[in-house]
């Protein structure tokens, strides 16, 4: 194999101009091929070996990485939903400074849960916002949902009896209001959601009433005041606290109304109440 067929395969296979062979720079300017042109001279290598080089040599070019685009999924965008204005914790400090009728109005357009959807009427509460003498309810049912206020129907006319019996009305000197101011739908227990978002009401109408006792009907007026779930049973007959103010516990009127030997434990719970006030209003005296 001669060596310009080697040459012609090499160039052909991408190899050339990588080396020269010694008799190629010795050979006439008449002797050397196209290919052969395109190399260094021996003249000007022995020069470059010869002459110290002060040229900056630059590094061999870095290879450009390709940008490679995310997906849109791992690129955070902010949420299209309207956020609330203020946080649970503000939304109950702005609360516990309002005045009775601010509070009345907000209470009334309160869209904080999902009640607000199902709702008929926000039921507030009723009475003398002024009275020492307070009822706390559990969640407003159908009728008090249409009327907008708490307790009415059979188990409000009952409670009115109650109250009558120990010198208390609503017209006069009693405050009734409900743990809860929009309806469940069917009547259904109220979520913990729920309670929670309406508790700030509840604390803010109890602040400014400043009542002298306080008559909680129901498990849940229980554990919105007292933070309990112990039955109440277990919890009736003795005296609590909300906040420095007493509690006194009892059955739901319409607990009552299904449970009539109970009714006689429910007078009992009114009479500690009356002497408890009573009792309170004997230490005021100067």
């Amino acid at each position: 194999m001669n060596e310009q067929y080697v040459e012609l395969v090499m160039e052909e296979l991408g190899l050339l101009p990588l080396w020269v062979r010694p008799e190629l720079l010795t050979a006439t300017p008449h002797t050397v091929t196209a290919t052969q042109e395109s190399t260094v001279s021996t003249a000007q290598v022995e020069t470059a070996a010869a002459t110290p080089s002060t040229t900056v040599i630059a590094p061999p070019p870095v290879p450009l990485i390709p940008t490679v685009a995310l997906p849109l999924a791992a690129t955070p965008i902010a949420s299209p939903a309207v956020q609330p204005l203020l946080t649970r914790d503000e939304r109950a400090q702005r609360i516990s400074t309002l005045d009775w009728d601010t509070l009345q109005e907000e209470t009334t357009s309160c869209t904080a849960c999902g009640l607000c959807k199902s709702r008929n009427k926000v039921v507030f509460g009723t009475g003398q916002p002024q009275s020492d003498w307070l009822v706390v309810g559990e969640a407003p049912g159908a009728e008090e949902d249409r009327q907008g206020k708490p307790f009415v129907g059979q188990a409000g006319k009952l409670l009115d009896s109650m109250l009558a019996a120990v010198d208390r009305s609503r017209q006069e000197n009693v405050y009734i209001l409900n743990t809860l101011k929009c309806r469940p739908p069917q009547n259904r227990n109220p979520q913990p959601d729920e309670m929670a978002l309406c508790a700030p009401i509840l604390h803010r109408q109890i602040e400014l009433i400043q009542p002298k006792v306080i008559f909680a009907v129901g498990r849940f007026a229980v554990q919105a005041l007292l933070g309990r779930e112990a039955s109440i049973a277990s919890l009736r007959g003795k005296l609590h606290e909300y906040r420095g103010i007493p509690v006194v516990v009892s059955y739901h009127p319409a607990y009552l109304l299904r449970n009539l030997p109970d009714k006689i434990k429910a007078w009992q719970d009114l009479l500690l109440a009356r002497n408890v006030l009573a009792a309170h209003d004997t230490t005021a005296e100067p």
